[in-house]
């Protein structure tokens, strides 16, 4: 399945960027991740850059760097993320733009760059974080949702943008996995979010590198556009 692919995780110093990052260097893909600190990952065919997702140059630089060098980018999975749960009324507009750089324009600057090289070979998958937080319109996450709303939107519509250029956009909504990501969040709101679920449990790694599996496959050239939504939300 990977024939030396360049896979490009983003936000993968921790969580389940670093999950996928073991996982598919061990796969033997050529993975390429980006983080805003160092990160100690002793991988077998993997290459780190720092820097922040929402700066246009760096981003720009790190793409071109990966151009230059291995000529293509095939795959591409938006996992960087941040969240803060609180009122709406309560959350300042630092918190909005902040919460916005890194989940709605970091996915875009990625994709944008990773696209223009992908067109070259008239073949590419890229893969956007979303959340449940959206389909279930959680209270106290009206900021957080609302940009993996954008995402879902963006995914949707460039999807149809880069089609003729061989390239499938989709989505991935993970229900609550253990990560730093919800260690703020109090016991009692994961709990009933789990309730929302059909299939009551965190979620779990291999769960998200399973629907990644599926997605990146040769023979899911036809499934574009789509979000997949776990735990049955």
């Amino acid at each position: 399945m990977n024939d030396n692919q360049i896979m490009i995780i983003t936000g993968a110093s921790k969580g389940i960027g670093k999950y996928l990052a073991e996982y598919y260097s061990k796969k033997g893909f050529h993975v390429i991740g980006c983080s805003r600190k160092s990160i100690d990952h002793k991988l077998d065919n993997y290459h780190h850059f720092i820097l922040d997702v929402s700066d246009e140059s760096e981003v720009k630089n790190m793409i071109s760097s990966i151009r230059k060098k291995h000529g293509k980018v095939d795959i591409l999975i938006n996992n960087a993320g941040i969240a803060s749960m609180n009122h709406a009324l309560l959350t300042d507009i630092r918190t909005v733009n902040k919460i916005y750089n890194t989940n709605f324009f970091g996915t875009f600057l990625f994709c944008r760059e990773a696209s223009k090289i992908m067109a070259r070979k008239k073949f590419g998958r890229i893969i956007n974080f979303v959340t449940v937080a959206v389909p279930l319109n959680l209270e106290g996450e009206a900021i957080y949702a609302s940009s993996k709303s954008s995402v879902l939107s963006f995914t949707k519509i460039l999807a149809k943008e880069v089609a003729e250029n061989g390239i499938t956009v989709n989505a991935i909504g993970p229900t609550p996995v253990k990560t730093d990501l919800i260690r703020s969040v109090p016991e009692e709101k994961i709990k009933n979010l789990i309730q929302m679920q059909a299939i009551k449990r965190f979620g779990e790694f291999s769960d998200i590198s399973n629907i990644v599996d599926f997605y990146i496959s040769p023979r899911s050239g036809f499934i574009t556009g789509q979000v997949m939504y776990l735990g049955g939300v």
